[in-house]
């Protein structure tokens, strides 16, 4: 999965022949529908930092930025902010692909240039310095589900890993491809195309040090019964921990945060076992069928980015997107928009991408949100908690 997405020359997010976001590539993110989406998330970043005092400088952190849509709408929030515009410094955004980097470099420098502000890029989270002299704000949009996995099978003799071989099985020709499992996966509205399979799943003879390591790092999984499978992403874990480290105040006896995050992406509260996915020209595809060619992604399982975060950090939600953007203003903010243009065609637009967002059948639930602050000592207020109340 790595390789397919990231190899220096022949991953996906490093071509520069087509766009892999928009109309024009094979997905469509959350910003690039409505600027009312990056600008909420800002307003919950903002609302933070005031929270915590505004006596810190400010630092904004994005991981996987695309092409710098959602950084560049928080952005634009903060610099209508006479306080939070002096206060911002620095931008850091972990990026690996220079073809983005050039697109967000494009999409941020004005912004960046006019008030000041430094842009920094890094090919890995741990390239981030930390920094408890100022606030942290970080964002993780669509990211995690990117990040490479391992796939387990619980069997009498513990927890073994499920390999690749390749071509066809004679005895049972089948495609990995996503199926229905109720209790751990998120039904698909469409099955991949059917075409001569490549690969095929075969399970390892008995369990391996990474696969038993790797069934032991939840508890939740040891109460899974024989014949379960579940999606584990070591590399989320690490970077999940990496990312708590940086909102952390550890020299402060934990007497004060040291910022907060938004984490965006598909999945839920629970670990997922088939839910290995392409997108390609906007419909579901068949992992294997281009590798390289297509946009692969798993379902997160925000469960376990708590269990590698629980003492660094204090968790809010994960709530649905939708539920998300409506208790942080979506309809006035909307309304406001409607009123500044005259345009009934700009109108309906706006309402259309805004019920996209929050769509019960398909982005405004498929999508969750979970809030993360540096963790410290009293009760957070319910101000602090808003608008993830319900899942404190």
């Amino acid at each position: 999965m790595q390789m397919c997405l990231s190899h220096p020359t022949a991953g996906y997010y490093m071509k520069t022949k087509k766009p892999v976001i928009g109309s024009g590539g094979d997905f469509i993110t959350s910003p690039e529908i409505s600027q009312v989406f990056g600008e909420l998330l800002g307003i919950w970043l903002l609302s933070q930092w005031m929270y915590a005092g505004t006596s810190r400088e400010i630092r904004l952190l994005e991981l996987g930025p695309g092409r710098g849509t959602l950084m560049h709408d928080v952005l634009r929030v903060f610099s209508q902010f006479p306080a939070a515009r002096l206060a911002t410094k620095e931008v850091h955004l972990v990026e690996t692909s220079l073809t983005m980097r050039s697109a967000q470099e494009t999409k941020l420098s004005f912004l960046a240039e006019t008030h000041g502000w430094k842009l920094h890029w890094h090919d890995a989270l741990d390239q981030v310095p930390h920094d408890n002299e100022k606030f942290t704000l970080a964002l993780a949009h669509e990211f995690f589900d990117a990040l490479p996995f391992h796939l387990l099978q619980k069997t009498h003799h513990g927890w073994q890993e499920v390999l690749l071989a390749s071509g066809p099985d004679p005895a049972a020709p089948t495609i990995l491809k996503p199926g229905d499992s109720p209790s751990l996966d998120i039904p698909l509205k469409a099955a991949p195309s059917t075409v001569a399979a490549r690969f095929r799943q075969v399970l390892s003879p008995a369990p391996t040090p990474s696969s038993t390591l790797l069934g032991l790092s939840s508890k939740r999984f040891q109460t899974l019964p024989v014949g379960s499978r579940i999606e584990v992403s070591p590399a989320s874990f690490k970077i999940a921990r990496q990312l708590g480290d940086l909102l952390y105040d550890k020299h402060s006896k934990e007497d004060q945060s040291a910022g907060c995050a938004l984490i965006v992406d598909y999945g839920g509260e629970k670990a997922y076992g088939n839910s290995f996915r392409a997108f390609k020209d906007h419909k579901i595809v068949d992992p294997f069928h281009r590798p390289g060619e297509c946009d692969l992604t798993v379902n997160v399982d925000f469960a376990y980015l708590k269990d590698a975060t629980t003492d660094l950090v204090t968790h809010h939600g994960p709530l649905s997107q939708a539920m998300f953007l409506h208790r942080m203003g979506l309809q006035a903010r909307l309304d406001a928009l409607k009123a500044s243009t005259t345009s009934d065609e700009r109108k309906q637009d706006l309402e259309q991408a805004a019920k996209r967002l929050t769509d019960p059948t398909g982005m405004g639930t498929q999508y969750q949100i979970m809030g993360m602050t540096g963790k410290r000592k009293g009760v957070l207020t319910d101000e602090e908690r808003w608008p993830f109340m319900e899942s404190a």
